[in-house]
């Protein structure tokens, strides 16, 4: 086998045809290396590849169509069938001679994650599953190449036969929607060839045994069938030797059926066992919040999936699969819609979409939209709508715990003083939290309602009234929590303010002005806060992470007896407040402006005492019998921002989900015991990822080496053996 290794492998850097297929590979690559991750800035080498993909179709047709075909027309295949050697160690030297031609350019083209690392973060460990997977679909592709070209004396059309089955293991998956969109017999029999599918499982960051052993599988099962169509031709079959045409045939279903079974069995453990997550921000694996929740369930609870188990969404079976595996009080169940198409009317009266899923349990149920799993955003320079976000774990958790909960913990949110209404990914996240909310109008109501488990004031553009502001005192004293966010208004707030005195906390007139320059953005008022460690933030506590926070007020607080503050979010030393905004002119500090830092975010907890922390500070509005609330608690916590837009998608959308981070955080603090969270919010996890930052220097010299040096460079070697051997 070694021998023949090392002609064939020689044969290839003695002709033009090698060195040519390492230049033109890294020559495509370099053109997608240099428009996606240099300019474009993506962390992941694995879109470039991907797009490379098309070169096997002509490539390896070209390489392979010689190896077996050209011989047998030139009757040297004569020596090699005479000789003492196996035929199985011919079929794998001249394999393992093209598999190292591939693997020339697959380990240069390795190189080029190290070299983007040293200009942001990257995930090695997916990178190099992208690369893996490249170079296993390439040794698949070389198998059948050689297999075809056993068959027949005819290069070209051993290239030609080779080219069409690549193509059409490429293209199956589509081939397969076209015949049956619900799967049958035939597209479940075509799938096997769907080398696209399993290619793609591996580039998505998922390391899939499964696709894997399907690969593998390929390139095993086409070397056999090399080998018995060789066997074939040194012993002729004829009736003197039938029982040796009868070992090739039984060799070859035999070989079938052992990848068949393989396969199924592969396909079938649960994917916990077969499927590693290696993207950087573990997409597909659920994290410790949703393991203790659903480890520690005490009764049955049923997943249903609107699909049929064959054709089902591959991630989201993936991650259910994984629930599944947490508790044997997890269940899930495929409902095929073809099967039973009105499965889904029991739980809800409108439609949903296919893959859809329903949680139930003895208590209730909850339907999760398969629109609602993915999040997309519209990109209006396309037309088109991009999938931005997975929030399967999300919504799957949060309908879990909704459906076991006894009592769904309610958010009283205050209106009639102008208060800002939440954005619909807010929202969302209270439904996720499977916190109920209503809007309440103090003048309506004696007291805030007895089973509240806040209340919030959401930058409210005017004054509360005296009575208002006794009502919340009152459940305050009582050990209600409150949830308060102020808006500049430039407007007399001092029922507002007496709110967060309660807790000795005190909000400037004016706005912040930044002048540090990394804690702003674009504009002083654009605030970057620093951000305090808390259970709060400890979401989004990094040196990467950011918070957006437009048009500031200035907190600060006095301390007070019984009442713990802890900050948040803080503007830099370099910060200060201007009063006067309407008759500013420039963000020079003037005359007036107070000196910070000052705090953007706090929480606070107060321990209530005879019914009030500081009962000097709140005679004049404790008139009112105190009768809301919880009598048995004894502390009342505050979350207290002062910026209007903080919680907003158009705030939020500048830090990628970060503000949604910070209000998750927030609502962890509410109707907690004994610093145990009453919900469990588990935030969308994110496609979008961090670009690198290459500068102009270096993408021209990097573009310059990857797609003239060193691809060229490989050619015009190879154009000088040519050469070279010509002229002897």
């Amino acid at each position: 086998m070694l021998a023949i290794y090392k002609k064939e492998l020689r044969s290839y850097f003695h002709s033009f045809v090698g060195p040519l297929f390492i230049g033109v590979t890294l020559f495509l690559f370099g053109i997608y290396f240099t428009a996606y991750d240099l300019f474009m800035g993506y962390p992941n080498i694995g879109y470039a590849l991907s797009a490379v993909i098309f070169l096997f179709f002509f490539s390896v047709p070209v390489l392979s169509m010689r190896i077996l075909a050209e011989e047998r027309k030139q009757k040297t295949d004569q020596f090699l069938l005479t000789a003492p050697i196996r035929v199985s160690d011919i079929v794998l030297g001249k394999f393992y001679a093209l598999a190292t031609l591939l693997f020339i350019p697959v380990v240069i083209i390795g190189i080029y994650p190290l070299v983007l690392s040293a200009f942001g973060e990257i995930s090695l460990a997916e990178t190099y599953l992208a690369v893996g997977a490249f170079f296993l679909y390439g040794l698949a592709c070389i198998a059948i190449g050689e297999f075809v070209s056993s068959i027949t004396e005819s290069q070209m059309i051993a290239a030609i036969i080779s080219f069409g089955i690549l193509f059409a293991g490429y293209v199956m998956n589509a081939i397969c929607n076209m015949i049956s969109s619900t799967g049958n017999w035939l597209t479940k029999l075509l799938s096997a060839f769907d080398m696209s599918g399993r290619f793609d499982e591996l580039m998505d960051g998922s390391l899939s045994l499964a696709s894997c052993v399907y690969f593998l599988s390929v390139i095993l099962l086409f070397l056999i069938f090399t080998e018995q169509s060789i066997q074939k031709r040194r012993y002729h079959v004829s009736k003197k030797n039938f029982s040796l045409s009868a070992y090739s045939s039984t060799v070859i279903v035999g070989s079938i059926a052992a990848v068949v079974i393989l396969n199924l069995i592969v396909a079938e453990l649960p994917g916990r066992y077969t499927v590693f997550d290696l993207t950087a921000n573990k997409l597909y694996s659920l994290t410790d919040d949703t393991k203790e929740l659903v480890s520690n369930i005490g009764e049955d609870v049923t997943i249903y999936v609107l699909a049929n188990e064959k054709q089902a969404d591959s991630t989201l079976a993936n991650t259910l699969d994984s629930y599944e595996g947490l508790s044997p009080h997890i269940k899930v169940t495929y409902v095929d819609p073809a099967v039973n198409p009105k499965f889904y009317t029991k739980y809800t009266d409108g439609s949903i979409s296919s893959n859809s899923v329903i949680i139930e349990s003895s208590r209730r149920s909850r339907v999760v939209d398969y629109n609602n799993l993915y999040v997309s955003e519209f990109d209006y320079s396309t037309y088109s709508r991009n999938v931005t976000g997975y929030d399967a774990e999300g919504q799957i958790t949060s309908a879990i715990s909704y459906v076991l909960s006894e009592d769904m913990p309610k958010l009283y949110m205050v209106t009639g003083h102008g208060e800002l209404e939440l954005d619909s990914a807010f929202t969302d996240i209270l439904q996720k939290a499977n916190i109920d909310t209503q809007t309440i109008n103090l003048m309506d109501y004696d007291a805030v309602p007895e089973d509240a488990m806040a209340v919030f004031v959401n930058a409210p553009t005017e004054d509360l009234s005296s009575d208002d502001a006794q009502k919340i005192l009152n459940y305050l004293n009582n050990g209600g929590d409150i949830f308060i966010n102020t808006a500049y208004t430039g407007k007399d707030m001092s029922n507002l303010n007496k709110l967060l005195d309660f807790y000795g906390v005190q909000v400037s007139k004016g706005l912040i002005i930044e002048t540090a320059s990394n804690s702003y953005y674009q504009d002083p008022f654009y605030l970057l806060p620093s951000i305090e460690y808390d259970t709060v933030t400890s979401d989004i506590y990094s040196g990467n992470s950011y918070i957006f926070a437009p048009y500031c007020q200035g907190l600060t607080f006095t301390e007070k007896e019984d009442v713990e503050v802890t900050p948040l979010l803080a503007s830099s030393e370099e910060s200060y407040v201007r009063e006067d905004i309407e008759n500013s002119t420039s963000y020079d500090k003037q005359e007036g402006d107070v000196d910070g830092p000052f705090y953007i975010g706090l929480s606070c907890t107060a321990q209530i005492t005879d019914g009030t922390p500081d009962e000097q500070e709140t005679d004049e509005l404790s008139e009112t019998d105190v009768s809301s609330g919880d009598a048995a608690d004894n502390e009342s916590a505050a979350m207290i921002f002062s910026c209007e837009n903080l919680f907003t998608q158009e705030a939020d959308s500048m830090v990628a989900g970060t503000n949604q981070k910070l209000f998750s955080g927030v609502l962890q603090v509410f109707g907690t015991e004994e610093g145990e969270s009453s919900s469990v919010v588990i935030p969308v996890k994110n496609y979008e990822v961090e670009y690198l930052t290459v500068p102009q220097s270096w993408i021209s010299v990097l573009a310059l080496m990857t797609v003239i040096v060193i691809p060229f460079g490989f050619i015009a070697m190879g154009f000088v053996i040519w050469f070279r051997r010509r002229k002897l």
